[in-house]
This record gives structure tokens, sequence and C-alpha cells, in this order.
């Protein structure tokens, strides 16, 4: 079951005025990055100390060396020296060990982490209402996915433990050169003269890093866009337009990355001459002290060993400093999902058992549908006078329990539109749409999947089992269930597959046809077993004669449940209790097909136009 796609979608301001899905702000970004942290705190806390005793072993190498200088100047034999390499090379060993350990428990809490945002990924982007995604583009959707997704993974799997050794090793270098000497200590210090560098750059880098992601969504839209439509600019002949719409695209993605670079190229060298001042800074001063019998030759190659070595660990910092920019935009947009709406607008795509009476105080007290001088505009609240337009006007119809209801009308006379808001798909400008008294868009998701199925000229075969597919609608369905409701439909093909229901569906296995998916999609609908069924044109990918046998079978499944089918095809009105005639966004007529034809007006017109 899908829910129709009824114009592309496009980029914009954050829902709910525009169209672009939400982008998360700092503070709402922090607090999830904390709670993901606080999610592993165990590992984190070992993380950490295992870092903290590689940088410890790591501090042995220089002050070592510095005292093998002082030994050989001061004439000790070659038995210390051997003794002291001996302890150089144990406490590097260590140190490897160490870290290797603490580098094993970094990329364990990051894997462990980036599946929970994954996990939570998914759960948001299923939630997410299907006009809010329609509004939005599925290339923004797409891009926060895989691009920002996977830029989330790769921070958390490599920065995290790789930022947190190299954090300890400089405050544990720094300390170590204050130790040794204060004065040097203060030299040291220089190290921070890049920090004016990276206050300018992450002033900038933010703002910067989010305008590259959302050219990177808006490029993925269009060409997802283009590919999924790449018929029909063939026959219109829209190659150069398409092609001059994705150049255009493409410039602006270049520009905002070149704006990133640009960052770059400034704070990388800055900071490059930021590691240089403090060994120079000791070395002068240390020498100076030297020659006036202040401090030994040792102190001094090892205060500058130390702060040489400072220049690995800073540079790591400094490279995921720079990273995390990226990855933290992509993470503001991966969480800003949870920001869109959940409940106005929902899409009846999976659909559970029913309720139990009572289990919910929104729960409707019955079946019957109220249609109460309903308008819709598809760009409300856009500030685009074209977009605000209304497409109903007044639209007011009853809908009773197990009635079968035929919606007719000529192109772009709102029927869609109307199913849409009977599906809660979509939810009135003003007016209100009700099933047994609760209006349809402020239903829970889950409650209103259990009341109505929208079935669309859309489907889709998921990758997996003619089983799986099936099974989305039913999960705990057995395979005379699964295999009565493909019979329900006219799916003969089904029992010719070579495996059954085992069958593979999609690359690899048996690819259905237009036809065959359709079928798939009305066999989810028979096992659903919903109150309210909506067929907008659902059978219109088969040939006539299919199409009516499976609509006569899908009547035999539905006796006793409400049907509203939205067809060209007028026997399918002429089937029907009663006829709902739209035109120009207006309900204009409204009976049984026996009186709408005596009345000889628009319906009868229809009907011996369609008939002859």
């Amino acid at each position: 079951m899908t829910a129709t796609a009824t114009r592309p979608g496009r980029s914009g301001d954050a829902l709910p005025g525009g169209a672009a899905l939400p982008v998360a702000d700092p503070a709402t970004t922090r607090r999830a990055a904390r709670r993901l942290v606080r999610r592993d705190g165990r590992a984190v806390a070992l993380m950490l100390a295992l870092n903290a005793l590689a940088a410890g072993a790591g501090l042995a190498g220089p002050w070592l060396l510095g005292r093998i200088v002082d030994t050989v100047r001061s004439g000790g034999g070659v038995h210390t020296v051997d003794r002291l390499a001996l302890v150089i090379l144990a406490c590097g060993l260590a140190q490897l060990l160490l870290a290797r350990y603490a580098r094993y428990a970094g990329h364990r809490f990051g894997e462990r982490t980036v599946a929970r945002v994954r996990e939570q990924y998914v759960d948001r982007a299923l939630a997410l209402p299907a006009a809010v995604v329609e509004r939005a583009g599925t290339g923004d959707l797409t891009a926060r996915g895989t691009a920002d997704v996977t830029s989330v993974a790769r921070t958390l799997r490599d920065a995290v433990p790789e930022v947190c050794v190299a954090a300890a090793q400089a405050l544990f270098l720094l300390g170590a050169v204050v130790v040794l000497d204060p004065l040097l200590g203060l030299c040291g210090l220089g190290v921070f003269s890049g920090v004016f560098a990276v206050r300018w750059y992450l002033r900038r880098a933010h703002g910067a890093y989010l305008a590259e992601g959302a050219a990177t969504s808006a490029l993925a839209e269009l060409l997802a866009a283009t590919a999924a439509g790449a018929r029909t600019v063939e026959a219109l002949g829209l190659q150069e337009r398409r092609t001059a719409a994705s150049e255009r695209a493409v410039e602006h993605c270049r520009r905002t990355r070149t704006r990133t670079l640009f960052l770059r190229s400034v704070l990388l060298p800055a900071v490059d001459v930021a590691y240089v001042v403090p060994v120079v800074g000791v070395l002068l001063v240390g020498g100076a002290l030297h020659g006036r019998g202040g401090i030994s030759l040792g102190v001094v190659i090892t205060a500058a060993l130390y702060l040489r070595q400072l220049s690995d660990p800073l540079a790591t910092i400094l490279f995921w400093a720079e990273q995390l920019q990226s990855s933290g935009a992509a993470f503001a947009r991966v969480e800003g999902l949870g920001q869109a709406p959940r409940t106005t607008g929902t899409a009846p795509a999976t659909l559970l058992p029913r309720p139990s009476a009572g289990s919910s105080p929104t729960v409707p007290a019955d079946d019957r549908i109220e249609v109460t001088a309903v308008h819709y505009a598809y760009g409300a609240g856009s500030g685009n006078p074209a977009a605000d337009r209304d497409v109903l006007h007044g639209v007011d119809l009853t809908v009773r329990p197990g009635e079968r209801l035929a919606v007719v009308g000529p192109s772009g006379a709102g029927k869609s539109t109307l199913g849409r808001l009977l599906a809660g798909v979509d939810a009135p400008r003003r007016g209100s749409v009700t099933v047994g008294g609760v209006p349809v868009a402020a239903l829970d998701p889950a409650a209103l999947r259990r009341q109505v199925v929208l079935v669309t000229q859309e489907h889709h075969v998921f990758l997996g089992t003619l089983r799986d597919n099936l099974q989305i609608a039913a999960p705990d369905a057995e395979d005379a269930a699964l295999c009565a409701a493909l019979a329900a439909v006219g799916a003969e093909w089904a029992a010719e597959l070579p495996a059954g229901l085992d069958t593979a569906l999609g690359a690899g296995g048996h690819r259905p046809d237009g036809s065959q998916s359709q079928q798939l999609a009305l066999a989810r609908v028979v096992l659903a077993d919903p109150h309210t069924v909506i067929l907008d044109e659902a059978t219109a990918l088969l040939d006539p004669r299919t199409a009516r046998h499976t609509e006569r079978a899908l009547a035999a499944v539905l006796t006793g449940r409400t049907v509203i089918a939205i067809a060209h095809r007028l026997h399918t009105a002429h089937d029907a209790d009663r006829v709902a005639v739209m035109e120009e966004g207006r309900l204009t007529e409204l009976g049984t097909h026996d009186d709408l034809v005596a009345a000889n007006g628009a319906y009868a017109a229809l009907w011996h136009s369609w008939h002859s």
C-alpha cells in the first residue's frame, strides 16, 4: 500500500511552512550527542582510562632519553644506558598495547553507537507522514540517510577514539614539560597561539557545512527526479532544461564546497606555524638556561622532545576538529528528522491489528466518515499565491459504514486530493474530515493505519521473498492466508513461481511487472483487513479484462467494508452503491448510478461518453 505522490518534492525552508526537513539547532544536537555517550558510559570510561595509561606510558621515552644524555655527560657506564634503553623499550611496548586496546574499545563504542543512530534514523524516517516526505523531497531524506549518517558513523567510529588518545597525550605532554621546568612550560603554551585561527574557523565552519549539506541534498533531489522521469524528459524534449538545472545545482554545490575548502586552507597553515613556535622557544630559552647552569642538557632535550611529540596529537585533534564541523552539521541534519511532524498527515502505510474497544481515548466511535466544508490547498502557508489557491472548495460528504462509494470526474477535478484527505495523508486547510467523530489527520499513526488503507496506482516491491512482501501487512499470517489473498486478487502467476512464497523478488529473482506489483499491493489490502479501503485508480495498470476480474474478486472479499473507489473506468461507478461527482474541486452530484443518469447532468454526460 502506498500514498500517491501528487506533486514533486522541492527544497525550501524548514517544515511546516516550507518544504525542507528540519535541522536540529546546536543545543539539541549537543543533547543528542550526550545521550548517545551516556547510553554507553562504561565503554567511554574504559576508553578514557586506557588512553590515559597509554599517554602516561608514552611520557617515559623522552624523559628516559634525557636521563641517558645526562648519564653519558656525567661519565655513566654502558650498563646504566642499556638498562634505561630497555625501560624505554618496555614503556614503548606498553604504550603500543594500551593504545591498541584503547582504540579497540573506542571502535566498539563507535560501532554500537552508530548502530543506534542508524536504527533511530530508520524509525524516524518510517514514522514521517507521507505528505511531509513529498513536500521535502526524497533527495533530502536520501542524502541524510546516506551521506550524513555515513559522516556521523565515521566520526563515531574513528574520531572519538583518535581524539581521546590525542587529547590524553597532549595534556600529559604539556603537564610533563611544566613539571620539568615551569619556564619551559610557559614556552610550551605557545602552542595555543593557533587558538585564534581555530576560533575564526569555528565561527564560520558550522554554517558553511550546513550550506554544503543542503546543496548536496538539493543536487541529489534534482538528479533523483530527473532519473525517475527520464522517459518523460525524453518524450517532451526537456534534456537541455534538465541539464541546465543540473549544472546550476552542481555549480551551487561546488561553491559551497569551495567555501569550506577556503576555511581549511586558512586554518591548517596557521596551526602548523603554532606547532613550531613552542619548540623554538624551548630550544632558545632552554639553551640560555643551560648555558648559565640553570638546567641540564637532558632536561632541555626532554622538553624539546615532549613539545615535538605534541605536534602529532594536536594535528590529530585539529584534523578531527575540522571533520567534526562537517559531521556536526551532518548530525544536526540527521537529528533534525526527529523534529519533523509526526501526527498530521500520516500515510497509512503499514497496518496493525485492530485495537480493542476503549484502548485509547482517540479511538473512533464507529466507521462513519464525515467530510464537512473542506477546503484544501497544497501550498497553504507557503507565501506563494499560486500554491495557496484552494483545489477543494467546501466539500461536504458522508460515507456510511459498509458503503461502496465511487468518486468520478474529469482529470484535475480533485478526486485524488479528496482521497488523500480521507486517508489522512493530508489535513484540510479549513473544515474537517472525521472517522467516528475523530479527525482522521489527528489520529495517532498506529490508530490511523488500523482504520484506513489507501491503495494508489503507485506500488512498491520490497527486496525479499514473496512471503516477506505479503507479511508486511500481516506479520503473523500463515501460508494459507497468504495464498488466499493472492487468489482473491487474481494473482495466478504467484502459483507458477519456482519457489512459491519463498521466491525472491527484485534483482536476482523474479521481477514483477506493473500489473503483478499492483496485484501484490491489493493482496496486502486483503491481509490488512481494514474497515475502510480507498482505491485511487488501484487497477489502472491492469489490462481491462484482468482489472475487471480483480475488481470483482475484491468486491467479494471486501463485502461489509467501506470502499471508496476513485476511478476513470465508469463500470466501477455502475457497481457502486452511490456515485460522487467532482468538478473543479467541488462535489456537484451525489446519488446512485441510475438516479444520476436519469438526472442527465455531469455524470450522465461522462457515462454516455465512456459507454459509447
